[in-house]
């Protein structure tokens, strides 16, 4: 069955996407992937390249989350969605329009073809930011029945209040409008892992930056951490198992704060640790640097607040086993250092 299905993966120069693509090839499956245009065609096959066979099995056609254009092509023939395809950041917009229309409107384009198309079941990517936020920090873990209040600006930024808005807008049109189309929602810690190529997850910064010297200490900034072979395995597994359908699944590990990363790296690689700070930065320092920095400006809420989350539901129930924080850590050095995106330095 896996070898006659198709498969649409959205967004196929994203970072998730393209690992999602290279297990499904690598499990023999024959898969569809957008791109916004025909020029990233090459770099597409070149990063999947690294890990898994491209050939007349991986089909890519044009179609953009903020057109209707591409996406009855893009579905047609496809037994199942992976809609992974998402805007990301790297500063926050000047509104919250500027993520929350193409996160939202662009998802719901795709479950409408989709549906029309005949698929089976859509897995939208949707991230522990619609999960955790809003709420402040706490010690008990959240779960898929949390969500992030969008109401409270003081705890979130337009990134998180884009993914909850986009997340809830697919809920609430399945049940309206959704017909036999199933639907699946996976929730992703801050996502790590290898490279591909030049498109990576803006969450790499943090392991980057501790790495290449950007940053004089330690703030007491921390997230959930997934690896990202590992959340492509998530999704598959939610497009495969029976019983997924109308769930949602966390996908990340324990919560690390940047003080936890950074000793693995010290301690586990230290000829890659040469730059990588040792000194926690007081949390009153940081919001006076934040007076002339407005990337940490913008993520100021986050300081001393812990958001663990579960991910047992995924374990128990799809079987999923998702490899250390420690390990995806030292995979996420090695990588960059291979890739030239940071340099060696001895220790």
């Amino acid at each position: 069955m896996v070898e006659s299905e198709r498969v649409l993966v959205t967004g196929g120069s994203g970072y998730i996407a393209s690992f999602c693509i290279a297990q499904l090839l690598q499990e023999g499956s024959h898969v569809s992937t957008t791109v916004r245009s025909l020029t990233r065609e090459a770099a597409v096959r070149a990063a999947i390249r690294k890990v898994a066979r491209t050939d007349e099995r991986l089909k890519i056609v044009v179609a953009d989350l903020n057109a209707d254009a591409g996406w009855r092509e893009a579905c047609s023939d496809c037994s199942g969605v992976l809609h992974v395809a998402s805007p990301f950041p790297a500063r926050n917009p000047r509104n919250d329009e500027e993520l929350v229309r193409p996160a939202r409107d662009g998802t719901l384009r795709v479950l409408k073809a989709a549906r029309d198309a005949g698929v089976r079941r859509v897995v939208m990517t949707s991230s522990t930011a619609a999960v955790t936020y809003g709420h402040g920090g706490r010690s008990q873990p959240f779960t898929e029945a949390d969500w992030s209040d969008p109401s409270n600006r003081t705890d979130s930024s337009a990134y998180e209040r884009s993914k909850m808005i986009a997340e809830r807008a697919a809920w609430d049109w399945h049940s309206r409008e959704g017909g036999a189309l199933e639907l699946v929602t996976v929730c992703p810690g801050a996502v790590i892992g290898p490279v591909l190529g030049g498109d990576f997850s803006a969450s790499l910064d943090i392991v980057k930056k501790l790495m290449d010297g950007s940053l004089p200490g330690l703030p007491a900034f921390g997230w959930p951490l997934t690896d990202v072979r590992d959340i492509a395995d998530l999704h598959v597994r939610a497009l495969r198992a029976p019983d997924a359908a109308g769930q949602r699944f966390i996908g990340a590990g324990p919560f690390y704060w940047m003080e936890d990363i950074a000793r693995v790296l010290r301690e586990r690689v230290p000829e890659m640790a040469g730059k990588v700070p040792a000194r926690r930065l007081p949390s009153w320092l940081v919001r006076m640097s934040a007076m002339f920095d407005p990337a940490v400006r913008g993520r100021l809420f986050e300081i001393d607040k812990e958001r663990p989350v579960s991910a047992e539901k995924a374990k128990r129930e799809l079987g999923w086993a998702p490899r250390s924080n420690d390990d995806a850590i030292i995979d996420t050095a090695r990588s960059l250092l291979a890739e030239g995106i940071v340099k060696r330095v001895a220790a």
